[in-house]
């Protein structure tokens, strides 16, 4: 039974691990702001970047994170110690 444990366990922690999101230091970087308020373009304008670069880096945290809006994602990048 001991082994049994084990293997039921290790896929546990194997889905675990599969679930962890890693976002880039952009993403993190467009969260932040997206936290603070800003809109696409407003963000596009501190970081320097095009209004649609920024939403490139949104879509992609909340495809990461499987969310569909901006502010579940700021809350579960929270929740997540992401951001």
């Amino acid at each position: 039974m001991p082994f049994l444990f084990s293997q039921a366990q290790e896929k546990v922690m194997a889905d675990v691990e599969e679930k962890v999101a890693v976002l880039s230091e952009r993403e993190v970087q467009c969260l932040r702001w997206v936290e603070k308020g800003k809109s696409s373009w407003a963000i596009g304008v501190i970081l320097n970047v095009s209004y649609n670069t920024v939403n490139f880096h949104i879509k992609n945290a909340m495809r990461k994170l499987e969310t569909s809006t901006r502010t579940q994602c700021v809350v579960k990048a929270r929740r997540l110690r992401l951001i």
